[in-house]
């Protein structure tokens, strides 16, 4: 084996003059351990809070925090959390980000648009770079990068992006690139949430309140510039509009705080009691910035904040799943990915004896075969 190596980037895979230039839509969520145990949750914390990206304080001290404290206490308690909603297929994250994936290249497929799509994880296993380089072996020349995340963070969305950009720096031919950055204003977008609550209303009621829980981010992100907390309100209205919710029926929250710094509030947990002891009687609790159920919606909060609510005097407490699989946010997602696929060639097949007559012209000029 040589002592150096000759090419800092990967080698390309087998390329014939002729082939047919593909297009390609990577649809993108957050990640999950492999099982619901603790060396594998372990190793998805490890990698998920690594990231200078989740957590942005001075490096070293972080990384003494994360080794030395969270990653010998945290996996243990969130294994036996992942194993209370864990699928036979899976993690519910996966099974679901999958088939919204499926379900995708159908609607895709039935407007005339050839394009594949693919899912991977920021995190964990069917990572981004190992998807990108099973596209790139297929021959695909366009790819459009789709984040599961409606609304923007640093956090999230541009981590991801940095997936993408880190596997790009090892590749000689790059494929041409597109990012969505976010669709949590997109009409269509809010009219499957709204649509979704509005089936559930109809077949239990409306509630006292109705909470919309958005992921938390420490507040200092906002001050620095993230746009996130902006885009979960915008989302908020705008859904409330739909909804035809004045400002008394509808209270936004954040969840999932990590650490003691603070972050976005209110926080959903803390909002939940003070609901309970004040006498409110139902409330019903929507995730908007979560496009498949996960562990922060079916634990956290169906399990979690149902309890909490209950516990301090409310009565009734209702879970709006996310939209999953839903034909109208499906659709949506279609709706979105098309707009973003405009001016790419993905309707009709390359015409064959031109791309016959391109090979043989290349190979006359000294093409390899």
């Amino acid at each position: 084996m040589s002592l150096f190596k000759l090419s800092p980037f990967a080698p390309e895979p087998p390329f014939s003059h002729g082939q047919v230039p593909r297009t390609a839509v990577l649809y993108c969520n957050l990640g999950t351990p492999d099982t619901p145990t603790t060396p594998d949750v372990r190793r998805f914390l490890s990698e998920f809070l690594s990231d200078p990206r989740v957590v942005e304080i001075p490096r070293l001290l972080w990384l003494l925090i994360l080794h030395g404290i969270i990653l010998r206490v945290r996996p243990a308690k969130s294994a036996a959390k992942y194993a209370s909603v864990w699928l036979p297929e899976g993690s519910p994250l996966k099974v679901w980000t999958e088939k919204q994936a499926k379900l995708l290249q159908g609607w895709l497929a039935q407007r005339g648009h050839q394009v594949q799509v693919r899912y991977a994880m920021r995190y964990g296993s069917t990572s981004i770079a190992e998807q990108l380089d099973a596209l790139k072996a297929a021959g695909t020349t366009r790819v459009l990068i789709l984040p599961a995340y409606p609304q923007y963070s640093a956090t999230t969305t541009a981590s991801l992006f940095d997936a993408v950009y880190a596997w790009a720096g090892q590749v000689r031919a790059i494929p041409e690139l597109r990012f969505v950055n976010h669709y949590h204003d997109d009409a269509r977008y809010i009219a499957a949430l709204a649509m979704s609550i509005q089936r559930h209303w109809k077949s239990h009621g409306r509630p006292d309140q109705l909470v919309m829980s958005f992921h938390g981010v420490p507040e200092r992100t906002l001050q620095l510039g993230d746009p996130y907390h902006c885009e979960c309100r915008k989302t908020a209205r705008l859904l409330a509009e739909q909804l035809g919710l004045n400002q008394e029926q509808f209270k936004v929250t954040y969840q999932s705080r990590l650490g003691r710094a603070r972050w976005l509030q209110p926080y959903t947990e803390p909002s939940l009691i003070a609901m309970g002891k004040a006498g409110v009687k139902r409330v019903d609790v929507v995730c908007p910035a979560f496009t498949s159920d996960c562990l922060e919606t079916l634990e956290e909060i169906n399990m979690e904040g149902r309890a909490a609510f209950l516990q301090a005097g409310g009565k009734e407490f209702h879970f709006i799943p996310c939209l999953n699989d839903d034909p109208e946010w499906i659709t949506a997602l279609c709706d979105i990915t098309q707009q973003h696929l405009a001016g790419w060639p993905t309707q009709a097949a390359p015409d064959a004896p031109q791309l016959a007559a391109s090979r043989a012209a290349a190979l006359a000029l000294g093409a390899k075969q």
